[in-house]
């Protein structure tokens, strides 16, 4: 997993409206949420409409979120650019949703898994990396975002975030065939 501490990797990618957003967009951000995400994976259905609210309530607070999705479109045709652009609006998303085309950004931040998280506090500094919540498909706990909201309120408040930070578990990054990253 990327160290915490590491400044944020830089990124230019484009959004579901063919803009291109940059990492540089977020400075003036309280903090900054960056999550691989994809639209076909059972475990980020499981938890988007939960994900958009959470966006939404922080968004409020100067929280930035975006959302990567890095997967191979030509295997995974329901993660193109195009269905990316149908989620946004089916889901509500309030934030950029960006297509990593060559995958590099996923690299840069050694992301393994959709969904992935990852908070940046004001300077650009990870201070986590994780999963949403304990909640999973197919399991009677429901969907909170429990440890995201923890870390985040850490964050506004100036206070340390729990170095007790759970991996993710979600479906792995679709790596183009001969991309795979040398850091499983």
């Amino acid at each position: 997993m990327l160290p915490l501490g590491t400044k944020a990797p830089d990124f230019q990618l484009p959004d579901t409206n063919g803009e291109t957003v940059s990492l540089a967009d977020f400075k003036a951000a309280r903090a900054l949420v960056v999550m691989f995400i994809s639209n076909h994976c059972p475990y980020v259905k499981h938890l988007r409409h939960e994900l958009a609210d959470l966006a939404s309530e922080y968004q409020v607070r100067g929280v930035e979120f975006v959302a990567i999705n890095a997967n191979d479109v030509a295997n995974y045709p329901d993660d193109s650019p195009a269905k990316m652009a149908e989620e946004v609006k089916h889901v509500g998303y309030t934030f950029p949703y960006l297509y990593d085309e060559t995958q590099a950004v996923a690299k840069a931040y050694r992301a393994a898994c959709t969904p992935e998280f990852y908070i940046f506090e004001k300077n650009q500094l990870l201070v986590y990396r994780g999963q949403f919540d304990d909640s999973r498909r197919n399991s009677p706990i429901p969907v909170t975002g429990n440890d995201l909201r923890a870390a985040l309120n850490a964050v506004l408040v100036g206070k340390p975030v729990s170095p007790d930070q759970k991996p993710s578990i979600g479906c792995n990054i679709k790596w183009k065939p001969g991309n795979e990253p040398d850091y499983f």
